[in-house]
């Protein structure tokens, strides 16, 4: 299996960059998504908002859609870096648990959670991003917060693992080959 997991591409955790690190390790591409076609995604959908707020010295560093000093990006810059790509994005309802996602289905390409997380002693609240993907036939937990990509054994760990960050307050979102 470890030889497996090095030809795996798996991009690390940086500031608060984990929806860039998320998408590239979902696309299995280093060049997939960059920063700067983020930030454009961003400021597009911003300058788009029909409930644009009026500009302050904080609008530079609190964009509506990501923070400009931490690189935090919300679920509309995800979806409109998906759909740019050609996928769509599907909001699993939570009120079926993960057992009713067909995880062998031909179009489906990957599994996003967004899931809660406290740190430094909860001090601090926020979100973020992980993705699931399946390579050569296993399904890989490539959250960018692992030293490497973790392998599950089987679909019902796979399953287990979503009802776990659902019952936690995660979210998933399903990413299909349009």
């Amino acid at each position: 299996m470890a030889g497996c997991e090095s030809q795996i591409y798996h991009e690390r955790q940086r500031l608060q960059f984990c929806l860039l690190h998320s998408l590239n390790n979902l696309f299995q591409d280093k060049d997939a998504f960059t920063r700067e076609g983020l930030d454009s995604i961003s400021e597009n959908l911003g300058t788009d908002d029909p409930c644009q707020e009026t500009w302050t010295p904080l609008t530079l560093l609190l964009k509506p859609h990501h923070n400009t000093l931490t690189g935090n990006y919300d679920v509309n810059v995800m979806i409109a870096a998906l759909e740019g790509k050609g996928k769509s994005v599907e909001w699993h309802d939570k009120r079926y648990g993960a057992y009713s996602i067909n995880l062998g289905a031909d179009t489906l390409m990957g599994i996003v959670l967004n899931v809660p997380v406290t740190r430094y002693v909860g001090l601090w609240r926020s979100r973020r991003w992980v993705v699931m993907r399946k390579i050569n036939g296993v399904w890989y937990n490539l959250d960018c917060d692992l030293t490497v990509p973790h392998p599950f054994t089987s679909e019902d760990e796979v399953k287990g693992f979503l009802d776990q960050n659902l019952s936690l307050g995660g979210e998933i979102l399903l990413v299909n080959n349009a």
